[in-house]
């Protein structure tokens, strides 16, 4: 199975299991709760990808070069050549797969294959450190078994750092002048259209979770 397609998978059955429980539970379908099922489930495929780094950091440093190598001799982009390779089912859950993930993107930043840097330091840092809290909200935000306003605190302190760090890895890669080293279209994709989400739904989740505390209540999801 290709890569790619694993992980589209994982994050289509993480979502609808959200979606679907909801459903089975009250009845019906709210958008602003399909929107965040969609991002938590994101969230933690993307979380095990940063375990990997850090398990594999050395891998990583290595595949790198093997990757740049790779690009000048057949032109390929690196990220979708690693997305649509084809790995045995038995391992694509293993490590030495998904440390290409963060070997591919340092072509466009190279940060990730350097662990004094503050891109591979805060992803690190939110593979292990977001998963548990994702989960809890995610089935806080679906069931409301917990008070609406614990929910509120525990996805607004969530929220407001996915939002903060990606806007302060933005700063820094730009600051860094590594902007220049790559093309407008890869800038577009894989900067800004492939972090924005830690942004954009970080700020959807920093409302509702306002509101949640505000109204005492889980009636912004709809319950």
């Amino acid at each position: 199975m290709a890569p790619g397609l694993f992980a589209a998978l994982a994050v289509m059955l993480l979502a609808l299991l959200g979606i679907g429980t909801r459903i089975y539970i009250s009845g019906d379908f709210n958008a602003i709760h399909g929107l965040l099922s969609l991002f938590f489930s994101t969230n933690l495929v993307v979380c095990y990808w940063e375990v990997c780094l850090f398990l594999k950091r050395d891998y990583v440093e290595t595949r790198t070069e093997y990757w740049r190598t790779r690009k000048r001799e057949t032109g390929r982009t690196p990220a979708v050549e690693f997305l649509l390779t084809r790995v045995p089912l038995r391992r694509i859950l293993n490590p030495v797969v998904w440390a290409d993930v963060w070997a591919t993107y340092s072509q466009i930043d190279e940060s990730f294959s350097d662990r004094r840097t503050l891109g591979f330091n805060v992803d690190v840092a939110n593979g292990f450190f977001t998963p548990l809290p994702t989960v809890f909200l995610y089935a806080a935000f679906t069931i409301d078994f917990m008070p609406a306003v614990l929910a509120g605190i525990l996805g607004l302190v969530l929220s407001w750092q996915w939002a903060y760090v990606t806007s302060v890895y933005w700063i820094s890669f730009f600051l860094a002048g590594r902007h220049r080293l790559i093309t407008r279209s890869e800038l577009y994709i894989y900067i800004g259209a492939m972090n924005a989400p830690w942004v954009l739904f970080a700020l959807l989740g920093c409302y509702v979770s306002v509101r949640l505390i505000l109204d005492d209540s889980y009636r912004v999801l709809g319950h």
